[in-house]
């Protein structure tokens, strides 16, 4: 079997064992079985057990990235971008529950280096919706430009929440990826539409 395709089938195994048991409660031994493989070759092709975690993690992260690029088409107009990215991005979670869990929930509480690796997730998926933004305000007809701090803000506002739906909807039998996306495309298409006319939210007494 080719090298390629068995390392496929071992980072298919680990990340299902890390998304059941946890990092430090995987063993390579269940992700070896899992796999088909012996332990010693789990070793011989990815290293440690912290290698190989972080090998499930830039892999699904990537596959993440990929399938919100790819879910763009730049010849939409402006609220349709946006609209396939969200969908994009849920479709993908959803489909790849195991995978979602190994970014959001397990690699967030270990610490270094695995932290690093899913906060660089997040600032380019942030980088991304900066940009749908951005464009989405211009394509608007945006008669209040919005501040780069502004939209880096409600970049990291819209992927936090994107993260917890993610979340929230995975735990739902049969929740549909779309009507997630409307869920937040309803909340963010809207507030986003106000401030780009200028139409903002002041506390009283401001």
């Amino acid at each position: 079997m080719p090298r390629e395709v068995r390392e496929r089938q071992m980072l298919d195994a680990a990340v299902a064992v890390f998304a059941r048991r946890g990092y430090r409660a995987a063993s390579m031994d269940e992700i070896a079985e899992l796999a088909g493989a012996s332990k010693p070759l789990v070793y011989l092709y990815l290293n440690s057990k912290e290698d190989l975690f972080s090998a499930c993690i830039r892999r699904e992260a990537e596959a993440l990235i990929a399938a919100v690029r790819a879910a763009v088409d730049p010849g939409t107009p402006a609220d349709r971008r946006l609209w396939d990215g969200l969908r994009g991005f849920f479709a993908h979670t959803a489909a790849h529950p195991d995978g979602w869990a190994v970014l959001h929930c397990q690699a967030r509480t270990h610490g270094e280096p695995f932290a690093l690796e899913v906060a660089a997730l997040r600032r380019r998926l942030v980088d991304v919706v900066t940009q749908l933004i951005t464009e989405t305000a211009a394509d608007g007809g945006c008669t209040a430009p919005l501040p780069e701090t502004e939209v880096a803000g409600l970049a990291h506002a819209l992927v936090g929440a994107a993260e917890s739906l993610a979340g929230w909807s995975n735990e739902r039998d049969g929740a549909a990826a779309s009507a997630t996306a409307a869920t937040l495309m309803n909340f963010a298409w809207t507030g986003l539409e106000n401030l780009s006319h200028g139409r903002r939210w002041v506390p009283v007494g401001a």
